[in-house]
């Protein structure tokens, strides 16, 4: 399992890209993994605030449903809208293919408080 080293990640299995201002979220590969054949993603509209922590959507897969936590606040600017006719894309595809959302940054320090690719290889590890 390949985790880009250009990211972040939480706990809660989520991937952060930076670029300029803006996080693109999704799950990671080892997420897709745990949960299996994915059937179905629910996210947000764009618009909506996200707050760390809170859920903001979730998928559904084969074995269960499980919720997609935001790893920092800010505002939706961009949804996937390609994963509500293909979900398969977040099995296939975590890092490229299957991002979820885009948010307009509220407060970048927030992104202190996620681990690199090496701590997250870690925890998943442990």
């Amino acid at each position: 399992m390949a985790t880009p080293k250009e990211y972040k990640y939480s706990e809660d299995h989520e991937w952060v890209k930076v670029e300029d201002g803006k996080a693109t979220i999704g799950i990671t590969e080892f997420a897709q993994s745990e949960l299996g054949d994915i059937v179905f993603v629910e996210l947000p509209a764009e618009g909506d605030e996200l707050t760390t922590g809170e859920s903001f959507g979730s998928v559904e897969s084969v074995k269960t449903v499980s919720e997609l936590y935001a790893p920092v606040s800010g505002t939706v600017v961009e949804i996937n809208e390609g994963l509500e006719d293909s979900p398969e894309l977040v099995n296939e595809s975590p890092y490229e293919g299957a991002w979820m959302v885009v948010v307009e940054l509220s407060d970048e320090s927030q992104l202190d408080k996620l681990m690199n690719a090496d701590a997250y290889d870690e925890m998943v590890d442990a």
